[in-house]
C-alpha cells in the first residue's frame, strides 16, 4: 500500500469521525471547521499526486510524501495557536467573573452587616 492511498484513508476516517463528533455533539461546529478543512485538503492532496510532487519540487524536497507531513505539521500549529487564542479568552472571562463575584458578595456582605 503506497502512502497515498493510506494517506486518503486515514483523511477519510479522519473527516467521517470529525462528523460524526459533531452529529453526536461531542465537538462543537466552530472548532469543527479547521478539522473538516484540513480533512478536505489532506484528502484532495492525496488524491492529486502530481500535485505533491510539483509542491515537493518546489520546496526542494526530495522525498514527495514527506510533502503530506509538512501540511500536517503546519496544521497542528495552525490548531495549537488556535486553541491558545482560545484559552487566553476564556481565561480573560474566567478572570473577569471572579472578580465580578468577590465584588457581588462584598456588597452582599456590606447590605448584611447594614441591616
Amino acid at each position: 500500500m503506497s502512502i497515498y492511498v493510506l494517506s486518503v484513508v486515514i483523511a477519510a476516517l479522519f473527516l467521517l469521525s470529525i462528523l460524526e463528533l459533531v452529529r453526536r455533539q461531542k465537538l462543537k461546529e466552530q472548532y469543527s471547521l479547521l478539522w473538516i478543512l484540513f480533512s478536505l485538503i489532506l484528502l484532495i492532496i492525496s488524491f492529486n499526486v502530481s500535485l505533491v510532487e510539483r509542491i515537493a519540487e518546489w520546496l526542494g524536497v526530495k522525498y514527495a510524501p514527506a510533502v503530506l507531513f509538512l501540511f500536517g505539521l503546519l496544521f497542528c500549529f495552525a490548531i495549537i495557536l488556535h486553541l491558545t487564542i482560545v484559552i487566553t479568552r476564556l481565561s480573560s472571562q474566567v478572570l473577569r467573573l471572579t472578580q465580578e463575584v468577590t465584588i457581588m458578595k462584598e456588597r452582599e456582605d456590606l447590605h448584611g452587616q447594614n441591616d
